[in-house]
């Protein structure tokens, strides 16, 4: 499987976040059965998340 990575490359930020631990490893498993990074999986997520929210106005 090849790797994932975030849409382009786009100018980023540090931000400290806290997150379950079940979640943590969850995410964990995702990034090394693709071999990708933490924040990579992370970026993925949200980015689905918000663009599938019910209030999401381009629909």
């Amino acid at each position: 499987m090849e790797p994932f990575y975030p849409k382009g490359k786009k100018e980023s930020s540090n931000k400290t976040i806290r997150l379950p631990d079940d979640l943590i490893h969850r995410i964990e498993e995702i990034m090394k059965a693709r071999n990708t990074s933490f924040s990579a999986i992370v970026t993925q997520c949200c980015e689905y998340a918000l663009d599938h929210m019910e209030n999401n106005k381009e629909e």
